[in-house]
């Protein structure tokens, strides 16, 4: 197969980017990235960009919660965009998928919430199409808590959807949730698109499982790509169609953008990306 491109996940960042947008994106390009994953970006679509534009940068993929209807911060939970604005604001950008980057794990608990969420899927797909768009999902790893007749919740729901759902695996959020991530890779075949290309020490149990202590994404110990546990080699190797390697931390260990060039150069050394 051809190589992917490689990405990095805005929200690594999100702290240097919401106070200098374009000095972000210019130190991204200089690392020698093309391509970013965009966030949080609905409400700014011609600011980010005239930004990307500026830094010579293009935002193929994108993270919005197009599955809830509402979506929880920490000051109280406040209503999701129409699908129909969140799309519109990425044909601004460029983009060419729009991925959900969380459902909650009660919505993941019954054999009914996974239907819904191929359902809303369907739903989505064909609202997506009209502004040139696909729609994906990513994972974290509550996905991987129910099981079903002995199939997770996340593989069920991989069954209930078309081809057309694109999919994108977060390895490390994979292996948190005790899978066999080279041989999900494999099963996702020419399915998955897209990566997050995350390293670290992997929780001993499932952090998303009802009974497990609550925790933060400053708790994990995140570290460069290819130092830590995540068997990201193998899983890349195991890939048959994908597009994009994403770059993200949840919890950047130092300087982010060390740290992301430290997991570029990971990606381009080893002849993962073209």
């Amino acid at each position: 197969m051809a190589l992917p491109e490689a990405s990095v996940q805005l929200y690594s960042l999100a702290k240097e980017f919401t106070a200098d947008m374009d000095g972000s994106l210019d130190k991204l390009a200089a690392i020698g990235l093309r391509n970013v994953e965009a966030f949080d970006f609905v409400g700014r679509p011609d600011e980010i960009r005239a930004a990307l534009d500026g830094a010579g940068l293009k935002a193929p993929t994108g993270h919005a919660p197009i599955l809830s209807d509402e979506l929880w911060t920490p000051d109280g939970s406040i209503p999701t965009p129409a699908p129909e604005v969140v799309f519109e604001a990425a044909a601004k950008i460029g983009m060419t998928t729009v991925i959900d980057p969380f459902v909650a794990l009660d919505r993941w608990s019954t054999e009914e919430g996974v239907a819904d969420i191929a359902e809303r899927f369907a739903t989505l797909q064909e609202v997506a199409q009209g502004f040139g768009l696909q729609v994906g999902y990513h994972n974290h790893s509550q996905e991987f808590v129910a099981s079903f007749d002995g199939v997770t919740a996340y593989e069920r729901f991989l069954a209930l959807t078309g081809e057309d759902v694109q999919i994108e695996l977060d390895l490390f959020w994979a292996a948190a949730g005790q899978q066999d991530v080279p041989g999900l890779v494999s099963r996702l075949g020419d399915r998955l698109v897209a990566v997050h290309v995350k390293d670290g020490i992997v929780p001993s149990s499932n952090p998303f499982a009802p009974d497990a202590p609550a925790f933060a994404s400053a708790e994990l110990d995140q570290r460069h790509a290819g130092t830590a546990e995540v068997p990201l080699a193998a899983s890349l190797h195991a890939a048959t169609g994908l597009r994009y390697a994403v770059i993200e931390y949840d919890n950047a260990p130092g300087d982010v953008f060390e740290d992301i060039a430290a997991s570029f150069a990971f990606l381009r050394d080893g002849g993962y990306v073209a």
